[in-house]
């Protein structure tokens, strides 16, 4: 890969996550310190925001595929949702912000699918360049997160990012060109919709492996919904800090390290690791607590192995799966998966787990915790069942 294509590359994924980023954690304290949404109100608005992906990228990733070359598509959405994300700066009705805010998340989330798209439509070796390319957009995130929190104007959450949306949307059509590589005359009525992608779940190790990214998220939205209360709860100072320091740098690590990873262990070995993970740290968030601090923080160091190892492996493992004709579309399909199906369902068990362990104002955090830490060693055994693909690694031998 040049270096000029990577620079580019590396500056669209940069923007990319710091548009998601600057909005999406403050969002909860925004909504109820501006707009006087409860806690109802508020998980709709999240509900929502997750719901996008779960309807949207995968017809985007059709019109890429087919129609019209990804890094245009790609400028297109991020026009458009700057439009939407400087509406929803001006909305004082909270009736009206959850339903622009799911506009704008089917706007927005077939974005990350294309990003990963082009960016490994620029590579001859996706193990290789992608993670180094990734991130970058976790950089980008941890440059939000402190960006808005130095700012005071509450509305420049979504100003922000909405004047950096417009850059991007710009900067798309610069990018190296994607075209399209599925279209064929006279094709079908599903070959028109995109829907060739679905094909992938004739391979049984595939369809092994979508489950199993929907099931996984179930147990990640415990984390992303509770952690921070937890640990406030549990005494620990700086959380915000806390976890973007050790759980976004970690994650910043263990991406620079993900190809030396992938040439050794192969994809099978790299998603039991990150399985494995995700019940190491629901069982330490469940044995910390107020006495006994250092569990919690080993917990969110685990960050990067419970992401990196899942969610990069499998942008990698489906854009090899699929073939030239359909990349955009299976890697909207598992963008689906993960930030649609497994999030938005993940996110009602959690509000309904939660409550089930609380009692008055006093919440059984162990008892809470065990209850991810279960669902994710369920799956793990699952999958060390089912899921039996050959992975070849850099020396051609294989892991099973």
């Amino acid at each position: 890969m040049q270096l000029v294509t990577r620079l580019q590359l590396s500056i669209m994924m940069l923007l990319e996550y710091f548009i998601w980023g600057a909005w999406f954690v403050a969002m909860g304290i925004y909504l109820p310190a501006v707009l006087k949404a409860d806690g109802a109100q508020v998980g709709l608005a999240y509900g929502n925001a997750w719901f996008g992906a779960m309807v949207s990228p995968f017809f985007i990733g059709m019109i890429a595929d087919r129609y019209f070359s990804a890094q245009k598509v790609l400028g297109v959405l991020h026009l458009v949702g700057a439009a939407l994300l400087w509406y929803l700066a001006q909305i004082q009705d909270m009736a009206v912000f959850p339903w622009v805010l799911l506009v704008y998340s089917c706007v927005y989330m077939p974005t990350v699918a294309l990003t990963n798209s082009v960016a490994m439509g620029q590579s001859d070796n996706q193990e290789r360049d992608f993670p180094l390319l990734r991130v970058l957009g976790t950089v980008g995130w941890i440059i939000a997160g402190v960006a808005v929190n130095s700012r005071s104007n509450t509305d420049f959450i979504f100003v922000l990012p909405a004047i950096l949306s417009v850059a991007l949307g710009i900067f798309s059509f610069f990018l190296p060109d994607t075209p399209p590589k599925g279209r064929t005359a006279g094709g079908s009525i599903r070959e028109t919709l995109g829907l060739d992608a679905l094909s992938l779940f004739k391979d049984r190790s595939y369809a092994t492996f979508f489950a199993g990214a929907v099931l996984l998220c179930i147990p990640l939205s415990f984390y992303y919904a509770f952690t921070g209360d937890y640990l406030t709860a549990s005494g620990v100072e700086n959380v915000t800090s806390v976890m973007g320091l050790l759980g976004q740098g970690s994650e910043v690590l263990f991406m620079l390290l993900m190809p030396f990873f992938l040439m050794q262990l192969g994809v099978r070995n790299i998603l039991l690791v990150a399985m494995l993970a995700w019940v190491a740290r629901y069982l330490l968030l469940s044995f910390g607590g107020a006495d006994v601090h250092w569990p919690l923080y080993l917990a969110v160091l685990l960050h990067g192995i419970c992401y990196d190892f899942f969610f990069v492996t499998g942008y990698i493992y489906s854009d090899r799966k699929a073939g030239e004709q359909i990349k955009s579309s299976a890697q909207g399909l598992f963008t689906i998966a993960t930030y649609g199906l497994g999030m938005t369902f993940g996110s009602y068990l959690g509000g309904a787990v939660a409550k089930m362990f609380t009692d008055g104002e006093v919440r059984n955090w162990p008892g809470l915790w065990l209850v991810p830490a279960g669902i994710a060693a369920v799956i793990l055994l699952a999958f060390l069942i089912a899921f039996k693909e050959k992975t070849g690694r850099k020396d051609g031998s294989t892991s099973r």
